[in-house]
């Protein structure tokens, strides 16, 4: 029952993102991306994307909110086996677009991502996880929720408090 009312949220939360796309700011720029921090994989926030047997978590600590508007953060996959990636992506709530800046390899580290385009968090196959970020507490509407702080808040909060009156704890 619960998965079903998650499922049907989310598919709604797809359309209201969807629907919230607005054509870019001809002014807007992206500023420079810090590097990625040290990858943790304890103390994570669970992120409940459906459909699929990862698990997903973002590192409170690694969430931030630029001076460009992007919600920037660390979210990390394990698989049942046990096996983990993560991914340094930014999310720019006005356009409804993601960007993955780098992935972590067991073997060197951190690695910056080809291509590093924004794609559509609707339309992007693998984004899914970016999308249930998205609207479980980075954006609220077609901007960032708030600062670093409250945006951990909504994302820790129970799916029936996350933006109470505006957010949780405002």
């Amino acid at each position: 029952m619960q998965r079903t009312f998650v499922a049907l949220a989310l598919a709604g939360a797809c359309l209201a993102v969807a629907a919230q796309v607005t054509p870019a700011d001809p002014d807007w720029k992206e500023v420079e991306a810090p590097p990625p921090p040290a990858l943790r994989t304890s103390g994570l926030v669970p992120v409940d994307v459906p459909g699929t047997s990862l698990q997903f978590g973002v590192d409170p600590a690694s969430v931030s909110v630029g001076a460009d508007r992007i919600v920037r953060y660390v979210i990390v996959a394990t698989s049942p086996s046990g096996a983990v990636n993560a991914m340094y992506e930014g999310i720019r709530c006005e356009g409804g677009e993601v960007k993955v800046y780098a992935r972590h390899n067991p073997d060197s580290g951190w690695v910056p991502s080809r291509g590093g385009d924004w794609q559509p968090l609707t339309t992007t196959p693998n984004s899914r996880h970016s999308l249930a970020v998205a609207r479980s507490g980075a954006c609220m509407g077609r901007g960032p929720n708030g600062t670093a702080a409250q945006i951990v808040l909504d994302l820790r909060a129970p799916i029936d408090r996350r933006f109470e009156r505006g957010g949780v704890n405002r």
